[in-house]
């Protein structure tokens, strides 16, 4: 997508403004000789002879005429003065100042990166948040558990298209029972499903926050999950007739 040049926008803003005040400059003469036309009807001679509203009106856009280019001007001076005082050839900063000024301000600079490196909380610890420093930090366990749910729930209706719609109390255990066959089960015969069930659980219900063992369990049971579901995908997407 073409972008327009520099020198296009300041032909447009140029030309934007120039309009704008030929513009207010017609207006303004328009609105001065209505009122000067309507001096001269309701004078008692209507004519310019000791008409002095009409003194009054003139005088008064004139007033306001030069007043108004006066501040145009000063502006326009003001600012090509500050340009001027730019140079147009680039220089580093280095070039510009002294290298004692230049020394000093690199010295607060890696001051002030170290204060805020170090200012940096790396011990403290909010229930139901990663610390800092770890690769939980800024994760709030219960929403990160609760937010696997429907991504979970997509993958089993990519194998299971009859799978049952997600209700929103319902137990993980219950909800993904048709997929519990595909999942391994430890020396215990428990499946990560299990472990899932009980931290989505905790997150739901319970008045407390998850704390970091209980969030890596449920998480490390949700991605056990969605890897399984994933490379059963993957074998019908193999296998002929199965996709």
């Amino acid at each position: 997508m073409l972008r327009p040049s520099s020198r296009a926008l300041s032909w447009v803003s140029e030309g934007c403004y120039v309009i704008l005040v030929l513009v207010t400059g017609w207006f303004f003469a328009i609105s001065c000789v209505a009122l000067l036309s309507q001096a001269v009807r309701t004078s008692p001679t209507r004519s310019w002879t000791d008409n002095y509203t009409a003194v009054v009106i003139g005088a008064t856009y004139f007033i306001v005429l030069v007043a108004s280019l006066s501040f145009c001007i000063k502006r326009r001076i003001a600012v090509r003065r500050r340009l001027q005082r730019i140079s147009k050839a680039y220089s580093g900063i280095q070039e510009n100042i002294p290298k004692t000024v230049h020394e000093y301000i690199s010295q607060e600079y890696v001051r002030a990166c170290l204060v805020s490196y170090e200012s940096q909380p790396v011990s403290a610890i909010h229930e139901g948040w990663g610390r800092p420093g770890t690769q939980y930090s800024g994760m709030r366990f219960r929403r990160t558990l609760l937010d696997t749910i429907s991504d979970i729930d997509s993958r089993a209706h990519l194998i299971i298209p009859s799978h049952p719609t997600l209700k929103p109390h319902s137990r993980m255990l219950h909800h993904f029972r048709f997929i519990m066959p595909l999942l391994p089960k430890d020396e215990g015969g428990i499946t990560a499903l299990h472990y899932y069930d009980s931290a989505i659980s905790l997150a739901r219900v319970s008045d407390r926050e998850p704390t970091e063992q209980e969030f890596k369990i449920g998480l490390a049971a949700a991605e056990e999950i969605r890897q399984i579901l994933d490379e059963c995908r993957l074998e019908m997407m193999r296998t002929p007739g199965l996709k």
